[in-house]
């Protein structure tokens, strides 16, 4: 609902413009002109000890970055995109994919306000251990008890509701834990360990789809798998990162009344934030009414067997965590120096289209592998560029936390948006065929809202 590149499937709400509006809030001002005024701080140096961080401790917050991504998007994409699919198709008298829809729908107001409500609880607490460190556990564990109770449902109330569950201890994780860039990375490094943030989330969305589908003839083993990979990721996170200060002797200074100023949009200087906004929201719809259904793509549109789809499942992970490193890799540095980024945003949008072409023109899984290749290379430029994007359009940086929080509200309601909409399109034409085009006309309109901003080249 969720990462930016957040979860991909109804996934987890993206804390990670938010926190890194709190950190951009406190290192800058801005004069009665409305430039930013840079207060003087070191960027090298890390914001809660204030030195540098040793070689040690880079790589263990970059192994930690790495693997508290990849331990929540595996398993809940084994769940939301391939387990949990396969179950619906089983149960009579229920419409796969209106069951599919109707839980990640739901799924997504559940994480929105966990990460909203884990975001401020953890900025507010004042545990010795450290004010992130009880959360971060805590998710992991909240997830494995929403699995077992996915795990132990037979209807589709039950599973929903279990899910939900999931959705809150998948935030409970990464509110906090996506935090841990602004309270304890240099502001000179963070983009790095943001980028191993969000490259390591599509990997793990690719492993939990080739995970998932080797479990599809046997889907109890399957979530008992991902149960327990969810149970240790928030305990391994916390034991790889150097260990946080204590929290006890911290003054708090946000209240509830701030968390709930953080929902209230900006209205003034404010045009190409809101541009920025409906392109996100665009391509977040236009992806997810392709990415949501892969599974049932392959068995109704392209029809495949169970073993077949599940085969060209694992193929088509493996393709796009290819390109997405590759386009990853590339196009964060070229954005840097070419000192573009609505370009390159754009770009990942048009490629994105391409790539869902394929399928609609050849509705086979040699389309379907183009789709995969193509949209890996268009998750991976628009997820390494579209932050930095959305940092450079923010109308006041006094409210950065808040105004990016504000953007990230678009993965969750373009999530939500593109499955009714899939749904609404399949019911209407009477099968998958349409809705290629119309995702494409999403991302084409999206497109056209990135390039019409003005502040940003």
């Amino acid at each position: 609902m969720v990462d930016e590149n957040k979860d991909r499937r109804g996934g987890p709400a993206d804390g990670a413009g938010a926190r890194i509006g709190e950190n951009i809030k406190a290192m800058a001002s801005v004069d009665e002109t409305g430039a930013v005024a840079n207060q003087g701080v070191d960027p090298s140096l890390a914001p809660d000890t204030g030195r540098r961080l040793n070689s040690a401790e880079k790589v263990r917050f970059a192994i930690g970055f790495v693997l508290v991504s990849l331990l929540w998007a595996a398993p809940f994409t084994m769940g939301s995109g391939v387990l949990l699919p396969q179950i619906f198709n089983s149960l009579h008298g229920v419409s796969a994919e209106a069951a599919l829809g109707t839980m990640n729908s739901i799924g997504c107001v559940f994480a929105l306000v966990a990460n909203v409500v884990f975001g401020a609880l953890s900025d507010m607490s004042r545990f010795r251990v450290g004010k992130r460190t009880p959360w971060i556990v805590l998710g992991g564990i909240i997830g494995a008890l929403g699995f077992l109770l996915v795990i132990q449902s037979h209807t589709l109330p039950m599973i929903i509701f279990g899910w939900c569950i999931v959705q809150v201890g998948i935030n409970c994780l990464i509110a906090p834990a996506v935090a841990v860039l602004s309270d304890r990375i240099p502001e000179s490094t963070r983009g790095t360990y943001s980028a191993l943030y969000g490259a390591s989330q599509v990997i793990g969305q690719q492993l939990g789809t080739i995970i998932g589908s080797s479990f599809m003839a046997n889907i109890h083993t399957g979530l008992v798998v991902a149960m327990i990979i969810f149970l240790f990721s928030g305990i391994l996170t916390v034991l790889i990162w150097p260990r946080e200060k204590s929290a006890a002797n911290t003054v708090v200074e946000r209240t509830w009344a701030d968390v709930g100023r953080s929902f209230i949009p900006p209205t003034k200087n404010c045009r190409d934030f809101y541009l920025a906004l409906l392109g996100r929201f665009t391509f977040v719809v236009g992806c997810f009414m392709i990415q949501g259904y892969q599974l049932y793509i392959l068995q109704k549109y392209c029809h495949l067997s169970d073993a077949q789809a599940a085969s060209t499942l694992k193929v088509m992970a493996l393709i796009s965590v290819v390109t997405t490193i590759l386009a990853s890799v590339v196009s964060g540095p070229l954005s840097d120096f070419l000192h573009r980024r609505k370009v390159i945003v754009a770009t990942s949008c048009l490629i994105l289209a391409v790539g869902i072409l394929f399928p609609f023109l050849m509705p086979t899984a040699t389309g379907m592998y183009f789709y995969a290749a193509l949209a890996g290379i268009g998750n991976g430029c628009y997820m390494s560029v579209d932050q930095a994007l959305n940092v450079d359009v923010l109308p006041n940086a006094k409210e950065a936390g808040k105004d990016l929080g504000i953007l990230n509200l678009a993965n969750t309601i373009g999530q939500v948006i593109a499955l009714g909409c899939t749904t609404l399109v399949i019911g209407l034409f009477g099968g998958y065929r349409m809705i290629f085009p119309v995702a494409i006309a999403c991302l084409l309109v999206g497109t056209v809202f990135i390039m019409m901003i003005r502040k940003v080249k």
